[in-house]
């Protein structure tokens, strides 16, 4: 008789080197960019070792250390030169990049954000040396595509697990085929004591002085037409016709992932816009550090995101919500998920700005009311969207995976 054999479980493996792949990091500013910022630090912090690779930008090192975050910087993820050059002929190189970069890290898990579009050969390329290596392949989708790229990649590569960012993204997801077991929803979380109420105002207010005594709506998304800018200049437009002494508050874009070359264009208008309503007074335009966004956000009495796409998250959610500020947002993708409507802030139609505007006079009006929808978004932030929640959500990924 035959003795059987055991069945031996791989022991857990406490410590990872873990890899991360995006198009972009900071300086380049946007949604993704900034959870990066937020989650592997925190892995770092969790004590595994964790590696970026990502797209370069004049003028900063091609390697570094972010917070205990090794940085690799090179042209072949940098999507806005990819952009202009075109793919074509850069095979081997990317290859070569990648191959180095993995040998020198030697990572237990790969994990890539939106790498489920804009470039077959970059994916593919890693899927070739993860599946040599035997390493899982972990997906972040931040966001989704209506195009043949998307549904190809989406389906054609091998992926180890999906991470999407909201349950509208996995429901998107799920709608082009994808199996629903393979695809968990981590929601983004944000630096809770980073943003916090009682921030100092003294800088951000000595720098634009024209913000002292004004009631300030921020829009803190990054200025462009999906974000719903245009929707928020005319309905500031008709509140300040019952309160003048309101300011709106548009964040400028120089650094971000502009694929397709839109940005600009979308820029031009809007300060078009802001002329024909003879607006100067009443706005403000710029591009912001992050300790300005901080205090601006402590000067405010609302924030707002009336976005006209499908927003996968919106992480400016968190940080008004962290800051203890109501919120009006669209009812969108995945921002319904966040903001409850008359719980932690109000939800209208998309580009109702009469609505928007709506909204807007009734927390300037309703002080009580405002604060309550503050305080409700401060809790639920602290109970929901902690730094430390979202990176040991992704880390119980990365170990399922790899007992996989």
């Amino acid at each position: 008789m035959r003795k059987r054999k055991k069945n031996i479980t791989k022991p857990k493996k406490d410590k990872l080197s873990i890899v991360h792949f995006h198009w972009g990091f900071p300086p380049i500013i946007g949604g993704v960019e900034t959870h990066l910022t937020i989650l592997l630090p925190q892995l770092v912090k969790m004590g595994h070792k964790v590696n970026l690779l990502t797209g370069a930008v004049e003028g900063l090192n091609g390697k570094y250390n972010y917070e205990g975050v090794g940085v690799v910087r090179t042209p072949l993820m940098d999507l806005n030169w990819l952009f202009k050059r075109g793919l074509n002929g850069l095979g081997e190189e990317v290859k070569a990049v990648f191959s180095s970069f993995l040998k020198e890290v030697k990572p237990d898990v790969v994990h890539v954000h939106n790498m489920h579009y804009f470039s077959k050969m970059h994916i593919e390329t890693l899927q070739g040396m993860c599946r040599e290596k035997k390493i899982p392949l972990i997906l972040t989708a931040h966001n989704v595509w209506d195009d043949i790229l998307y549904l190809e990649l989406a389906h054609d590569i091998e992926w180890s697990h999906i991470i999407a960012v909201s349950h509208f993204i996995k429901k998107e997801m799920i709608g082009i085929g994808i199996d629903d077991r393979e695809i968990t929803v981590v929601h983004h979380g944000v630096d809770q004591d980073r943003f916090k109420p009682g921030v100092k105002t003294n800088d951000v207010l000595a720098k634009y002085p024209q913000l002292k005594g004004k009631r300030v709506i921020f829009h803190p998304a990054r200025i462009g037409l999906a974000k719903g800018c245009d929707t928020s200049i005319k309905a500031v437009n008709m509140v300040r016709q019952k309160d003048p002494n309101v300011v709106l508050v548009l964040a400028g874009s120089k650094n971000i992932i502009d694929w397709g070359g839109t940005q600009q264009k979308d820029i031009a208008y809007l300060v078009e816009l802001v002329k024909h309503f003879k607006m100067e007074k009443n706005i403000l335009i710029d591009m912001y550090t992050l300790d300005e966004v901080k205090e601006i956000y402590e000067i405010s009495d609302i924030c707002l995101y009336p976005s006209t796409a499908c927003e996968p998250f919106g992480l400016t959610m968190l940080e008004a919500m962290a800051m203890a500020k109501p919120m009006v947002v669209t009812n969108m993708g995945g921002m319904p998920e966040v903001i409850k409507d008359g719980i932690n802030g109000f939800v209208v139609q998309m580009k109702d700005f009469e609505a928007l505007a709506a909204k807007i006079c009734q927390l300037l009006e309703d002080k009580k009311l405002a604060r309550r929808f503050g305080y409700t978004g401060r809790q639920i932030v602290e109970a929901q969207y902690t730094k430390e929640k979202v990176a040991l959500e992704t880390l119980g990924i990365y170990q399922r995976a790899l007992k996989r």
